[in-house]
């Protein structure tokens, strides 16, 4: 047994003795600097961030998850593997109410929470 091993660790190390023998390159500094690559930091937006999100039951008996947003906008989930719809919350949107209401409407349909 002490010899089977032996012998595995010696026939590991003649392997990778024989690994990457190339010469290798140093730069002292880093790479060139392509102007194309670069951006332009003041123009970058992060997405609104999620600062609520409720589960609502409708009168039709159906469930809604609605994650609110920092924007005033929501995306609305009608489904387990639905992703989601982002809608504008108010007058004129497909749904009015709020991350603080007890009951919203999304198309037309009454949801409490």
């Amino acid at each position: 047994m002490t010899r089977t091993s032996l012998l595995l660790a010696i026939v590991a190390t003649a392997a990778l003795a024989g690994c990457n023998n190339a010469d290798h390159t140093i730069v002292a500094g880093g790479p060139d600097e392509d102007p194309v690559n670069e951006v332009d930091v003041a123009n970058v937006q992060l997405p609104p961030s999620i600062t609520a999100t409720k589960s609502y039951r409708c009168k039709d008996n159906s469930v809604l998850r609605i994650d609110w947003l920092s924007d005033g906008s929501a995306r609305v989930h009608t489904g387990e593997s639905d992703a989601g719809t982002q809608v504008q919350v108010g007058e004129g949107g497909p749904l009015s109410g709020s991350a603080d209401a007890a009951t919203v409407t999304y198309e037309g349909k009454s949801c409490k929470a």
